[in-house]
C-alpha cells in the first residue's frame, strides 16, 4: 500500500502474505515533511478494507501498525 503525491511516493506500508488467509504488515514509512498528518492511519485503513473484501487477517508485526490496531478496536475483526 502506497501513497503517491505528483507522481512521487511519500508513504509506503509494506506486507507480504502468509497462506492464503493472512497478511503480515511489516513496515510502515511516511515521508518525515508529512509526519503527524495522519498519513499513516491512512495505509493501516487501506490494508484494513483490503482485508475486509478479501477475507483475510492481519499480523501488525510493524509497531507503527500494530499501534494503530490496538488504538482502534473497530479494527479488531481483522487480527489475526
Amino acid at each position: 500500500f502506497f501513497i503517491e503525491i505528483e507522481n512521487l511516493k511519500v508513504a509506503e506500508m509494506t506486507y507480504t502474505y502468509a497462506g492464503n488467509e493472512k497478511i503480515i504488515i511489516d513496515h510502515t514509512e511516511v515521508k518525515e515533511s508529512l509526519k503527524g498528518q495522519g498519513i499513516g492511519y491512512k495505509l493501516v485503513e487501506a490494508a484494513v478494507s483490503y482485508a475486509r473484501e478479501q477475507n483475510i487477517k492481519i499480523l501488525p508485526l510493524c509497531p507503527f501498525a500494530n499501534a494503530v490496531f490496538k488504538k482502534r478496536k473497530e479494527y479488531s475483526d481483522v487480527l489475526f
